[in-house]
């Protein structure tokens, strides 16, 4: 017991063992869990957006069938509002053209509102005993003339013949019958073999299947209709009427389904598909065993390459303990030589060299300090204000969630600029069109943060483009004329930001019509005591501190105020060329 106490707590190996191992196996469980969840929802999604594909094909499919069943219907009616009178051999004609090369198009009549037929082909008497009148396509037809109206399948037996399953197409037209205007009922059978093989190509997995309903919840298509109409089968139609397009999934006797709608332009017909989820699920279980499996797998392995990576680290260490052991004796003519890993290593010669490093860096201390400050400088360029990041994620979050999609577009496509100009690889010097360019992208983001509370102008002058300058000076000053200038006016504000060459130097100009500023804060802006209270965390006295640290006294900030009126931020630099 007291051996394995000890190994448990003191053994470096042991610890390192067991930490590799526990890390890994939460990670492999945290990467299993995470892949089961994403590849499940994956395959729900993509299973749904399948469905959607494919019922969208059909729908397009039975449009342009139907669509051009309705378009000879127009054609026809068309024809018999300009024949002078009917019959006639022309309207005839066209009719026999129509049915012989549509091989889809069963009978196309035409009859009087008092059921008395016109016109038809094929060119049949019709049946004994049949009152066309009662006939659902014909008084919906008559009583809501000169639209098109579906039936539902039905066997169309009006003349003498074979007798055919067909959706039957009628409108109300008017035509000219011995010389006298009457109203009367056109019908184009349509036959519903064709509408059948539309829907019998579609493949929703190994069981789905595709139906078709009107608004009457009555079929037009179903596969299993003969188990529908003696109530072995059973749609649950209620959510399918609510939508007119879209997927939801339900439970019907513990067995969840998939459900996919799309409504027919000319007919208003529902296209439904029906998917089993089971079948996801059983690919779930599949990937499910291939994880369960893959973990096993992977913890013993780590478990041995953590024992051997253990063994390894810890093997120079314990020769590194004893070596300063005798150090802590007192014997300090030692020379420590570890051999090993890189970091035990550098380590042992690290040890080596303390002693003699310790004068080195007492003299070096002196000259770190002047460095010090200059690298203070130089980090504060690098600075972005975090309120203004979080703000601006903020606002991205926010016109996400209200659709905004080229605002989103727009304001992450700045802030990826801005980023890009602020690293700039670490450089310190970057050109003038660079340092515009950053200008430019931080007024976008600002302008839509501020709901466009302001506008601003940019003129460079060309020449001045190819010339250098220190990066993320304009930004700070931008910053100030919003924050103390423009934020807090009444009217929309305007920012002027210009560049040029003035008597052989780089002059910046940031303009702006905000408040202005009191004589007592513009003396003190640019002096030691002055702070900032917003902003970039930089701030206008420090880009005038870097100017002149790094380009001497003559260079730096000068700023003109007047309340009410505006300020005037110039900052002038000396001429650096790009080849520099």
């Amino acid at each position: 017991m007291k051996f394995l106490r000890y190994i448990r707590f003191k053994s470096l190996q042991f610890i390192l063992t067991i930490t590799i191992t526990l890390i890994t196996t939460f990670a492999m469980l945290f990467v299993g869990i995470t892949l089961f969840r994403t590849f499940s929802e994956s395959m729900e999604r993509n299973a749904a957006k399948n469905n959607q594909q494919i019922i969208s094909q059909v729908a397009l499919n039975l449009e342009s069938y139907i669509g051009n069943v309705v378009r000879v219907a127009n054609t026809l009616n068309d024809k018999i509002t300009s024949n002078p009178s009917l019959p006639n051999e022309s309207l005839q004609n066209l009719m026999n053209i129509t049915l012989s090369s549509r091989k889809d198009i069963v009978s196309i009549a035409l009859f009087t509102v008092e059921g008395e037929l016109i016109m038809s082909e094929p060119q049949l008497p019709l049946k004994n005993h049949i009152d066309i009148t009662e006939q659902q396509w014909f008084s919906k037809a008559a009583s809501y003339p000169y639209l098109n109206h579906f039936s539902t399948p039905h066997v169309q037996n009006l003349f003498d013949g074979p007798d055919n399953w067909v959706v039957s197409l009628s409108r109300g037209v008017t035509f000219e019958l011995e010389e006298k205007k009457v109203f009367g009922v056109l019908v184009v059978d349509m036959n519903f073999s064709a509408i059948e093989a539309v829907c019998n190509t579609v493949s929703l997995g190994e069981r789905g299947y595709v139906y078709i309903i009107d608004d009457n919840e009555n079929y037009i298509y179903h596969p299993q209709q003969q188990l529908i109409n003696v109530g072995l089968k059973k749609e649950y139609n209620r959510d399918v009427l609510i939508y007119s397009s879209g997927n939801f999934i339900y439970d019907t006797d513990g067995e969840l389904r998939s459900v996919t709608v799309n409504t027919s332009y000319y007919t208003y017909w529902k296209l439904v598909g029906v998917s089993f989820m089971d079948e996801i699920i059983s690919a779930r279980r599949n990937i499910v065993h291939y994880i369960r499996w893959s973990i096993i797998f992977g913890i013993i392995f780590f478990l041995i390459i953590g024992i051997f990576v253990s063994a390894k680290i810890s093997k120079p260490i314990r020769e590194l303990e004893r070596s300063m052991r005798l150090v802590e004796k007192g014997n300090f003519d030692i020379h420590i030589n570890v051999t090993g890993e890189e970091e035990v290593v550098k380590l042992s010669n690290t040890f080596n060299k303390m002693v003699t490093r310790i004068r080195e860096l007492m003299d070096q201390i002196v000259l770190e300090q002047e460095a010090k400050r200059k690298s203070e400088f130089e980090a504060l360029q690098s600075q972005i204000n975090p309120h203004f990041l979080y703000n601006t994620l903020d606002s991205i979050v926010w016109m996400a969630e209200n659709e905004k999609q080229e605002d989103v577009v727009t304001m992450v496509t700045a802030l990826a600029k801005l980023f890009r100009i602020s690293i700039s690889k670490g450089k310190n010097i970057i050109t003038v069109e660079q340092e515009i360019e950053h200008a430019r992208n931080y007024l976008i983001i600002q302008k839509i943060r501020y709901k466009n509370k302001f506008d601003y102008e940019i003129h460079v002058q060309e020449e001045a483009l190819r010339y250098k300058t220190l990066k993320l000076i304009l930004q700070p000053v931008i910053e100030n004329s919003i924050y103390h200038g423009i934020e807090y006016m009444v009217d929309k504000g305007l920012i002027k930001i210009s560049a040029e060459i003035v008597h052989n130097k780089l002059l910046f100009t940031v303009s702006d019509n905000g408040l202005g500023m009191p004589p007592e804060v513009l003396e003190s802006l640019l002096s030691k005591e002055s702070k900032s209270n917003k902003g970039s965390g930089v701030g206008v006295k420090n880009v005038h501190e870097r100017i002149q640290l790094s380009f001497g006294k003559e260079y730096g900030l000068q700023i003109e105020s007047e309340q009410e009126v505006g300020t005037i931020v110039k900052l002038l630099l000396p001429l650096i060329d790009d080849s520099i």
